[in-house]
């Protein structure tokens, strides 16, 4: 199983926290994305046609669809990133001038998903993965 990242998109650049805005890649995120093809390809070599999941936030379909043309991913809301909630979009040192020592990892986010949550989604769609395992 290969996980990977979304190319990179203008928060992202600039360091924000970014859970489901629905930002696009920018153009180093598309270049990002179009270079990893041909790692995926020999990492994939000889191994059959591949399934392929993805957010359906546009900054990870269109990573999808760059790096592996011709391959269709299927949709899954348990592939969204974390709900920031009313941290979404801000940097980590703005967050920590209002919640000091925060961690996504161990606070969940006001207004936002809590760590269960999205250790919930992360199991759900790791059964997903392993029911799909020849």
């Amino acid at each position: 199983m290969l996980l990977i990242r979304h190319g990179e998109t203008t928060w992202a650049a600039q360091g924000r926290h970014t859970g489901r805005t629905d930002i696009e890649l920018t153009a180093a995120g598309q270049e990002q994305s179009r270079r990893l093809g041909p790692v995926i390809e020999r990492l994939l070599a000889g191994r059959g046609e591949p399934v392929v999941f993805t957010s359906p936030l546009a900054r990870a379909r269109h990573t999808a669809e760059l790096a592996m043309p011709g391959i269709e991913a299927e949709q899954t809301d348990l592939l969204l990133e974390v709900d920031y909630g009313q941290y979404e979009g801000l940097t980590s040192e703005e967050i920590g001038t209002r919640h000091p020592g925060w961690s996504v990892f161990t606070e969940g986010c006001p207004g936002g998903e809590s760590v269960a949550a999205v250790a919930a989604r992360c199991d759900s769609f790791i059964a997903k993965a392993e029911r799909m395992a020849p």
